[in-house]
């Protein structure tokens, strides 16, 4: 079961459609995303036009840009390296922050 949520996505504006954009990706992403976004009722062309208006409307990307913390690339390294830390308790996450304080 589909969503049409594109169905009406050009009613009522007067937008030309006059200009190509062209990106290079990955063949399986644009596979997945596709199949994605085939299920909300949106084509490609579709999903990258709703992109650039939220950038529009925004005055920048739409969603947060950030670059990872210390511990989370120590983290990552540690997971690269097989160093799994396993927590066992009944709050993970206060037993996290106890390690991590430490």
């Amino acid at each position: 079961m589909g969503y049409n949520v594109a169905k009406n996505i050009h009613k009522g504006a007067k937008m030309a459609l006059d200009t190509t954009v062209r990106a290079r990706i990955d063949s399986e992403l644009k596979r997945e995303v596709e199949e994605i976004l085939k299920q909300i009722g949106l084509t490609t062309s579709q999903a990258i036009t709703l992109f650039l208006n939220r950038v529009k409307i925004e005055r920048g990307i739409p969603f947060e840009l950030k670059l990872p913390s210390k511990s989370t690339l120590e983290a990552i390294e540690e997971i690269k390296r097989g160093d799994i830390i396993e927590y066992k308790s009944n709050d993970p996450i206060s037993e996290m922050m106890k390690d991590l304080k430490s």
